[in-house]
């Protein structure tokens, strides 16, 4: 039988041994263990020091960059947006004062701002998704058009009420106007004769029913965005400003899917557009990152927000206008920096006159060269 003794004579065996092993462990291993530890605390020390000087460089290099930005942006972007007239919408989250600073470079480039749509956090609500689609069918010229998801829809809808109404479509409109008009005071005065009665009928420019300013007024006084000067009727081009942050993970998807058919619809009915975002939103989950999965036919930017890359984003603007843009800025899927090469200075009808009258006038034909030189106001 085992006794007390013996529980006590091994359970003061036991801790005599753990005192022996914490004795020997702690003067076999400190001295090579505490050199490892300050060995690799000294390397990450160094570490820490070479990427906050690196970081400090890439300041003191972006900086000089925006300098140097500013200095040639007005050479660089001299008349590349000649005569245009760019409407800015900014999406909910958009950083005001890049809005305002790519406005600024649209007038460097010789363009100008005929307004801005600033779109209001309660477009993007969940809730406010079968509102947005309702109102759209309810203002748009021709609902019929109209499909794809809400952010489709107001988009075609907005679109149509931003864009300089198409010219050869109006006078087609009007000579078809015309002809019937025409033919039915022909029927009138057929059947009108024999009493004397004549129709002289209407010559007036069609009205095509769609009033531009009051579909955006619509959309304004629904709480759906805010309209700063007279985009209605007015754009040639769009710049779309991306929010200033990624939207938080579980609502990014939804978001950057509404913004996204948003900026598409408005593209295929303006023609030129750019959506320009910060380098946030080129990174997974990031707006222009989602735009470009889908391959748009319009143009993307993933750094404004500086001076450079607010040059950039109107560069990209002045390629898209004899086609689609491409990808600019560093994110994933982009085709370079900014375009290459660069665009030039659009060519007027104007300019392209004055060329023809020089070039008849160097032939000795000066009576001819003033005949064809163009005349104030055209």
């Amino acid at each position: 039988m085992i006794d007390f003794r013996y529980h006590l004579v091994s359970i003061i065996a036991v801790f005599l041994a753990l005192t022996v092993g914490l004795v020997l462990g702690t003067t076999m291993l400190q001295d090579p263990l505490l050199n490892t530890l300050q060995s690799e605390t000294a390397d990450l020390r160094g570490q820490s020091e070479e990427l906050r000087a690196e970081r400090d460089d890439s300041e003191l290099l972006n900086t000089g960059a925006d300098q140097f930005t500013d200095a040639v942006a007005a050479d660089v972007l001299e008349e590349r947006l000649l005569d245009r007239e760019v409407v800015l919408v900014a999406a909910p989250g958009a950083d005001e004062e890049v809005v305002q600073a790519l406005g600024g470079r649209v007038e460097e480039a010789g363009g100008s701002v005929a307004g801005r749509v600033l779109f209001e956090e309660s477009f993007l609500d969940s809730g406010s998704s079968t509102f947005v689609d309702e109102l759209a069918l309810q203002v748009a010229a021709d609902p019929g058009d109209l499909s794809g998801n809400p952010y489709d829809k107001a988009g075609t809808a907005l679109g149509h009420a931003l864009a300089v109404p198409d010219e050869e479509g109006l006078e087609e409109s009007a000579e078809t106007e015309d002809a019937e008009a025409t033919e039915g005071r022909d029927r009138d005065n057929d059947d009108t004769e024999a009493d004397g009665e004549a129709d002289t009928g209407a010559t007036d420019a069609p009205d095509t029913g769609h009033d531009a300013s009051a579909v955006l007024s619509a959309f304004s006084e629904g709480g759906l965005l805010t309209v700063e000067g007279s985009p209605a009727a007015s754009a040639d081009a769009l710049i779309v400003v991306a929010p200033a942050s990624n939207a938080p993970e579980e609502d990014a998807e939804r978001v950057n899917t509404a913004l996204s058919s948003l900026t598409a619809a408005l593209h295929r009915q303006v023609g030129p557009t750019v959506l320009a975002g910060g380098t946030d939103s080129g990174r997974p989950g990031g707006l222009v990152a989602l735009a470009r999965d889908q391959e748009p036919s319009h143009a993307t930017v993933d750094v404004v927000g500086r001076s450079t890359g607010n040059v950039v984003a109107v560069l990209a603007l002045a390629d898209s206008l004899d086609g689609s843009g491409s990808a600019y800025g560093i994110g994933e899927g982009v085709v370079g920096f900014l375009p290459d090469p660069l665009p030039g200075p659009v060519e007027t009808a104007e300019t392209e006159a004055d060329a023809e009258a020089e070039a008849v006038a160097e032939s000795g034909n000066e009576d001819e060269a003033r005949r064809r030189a163009p005349r104030s106001g055209e």
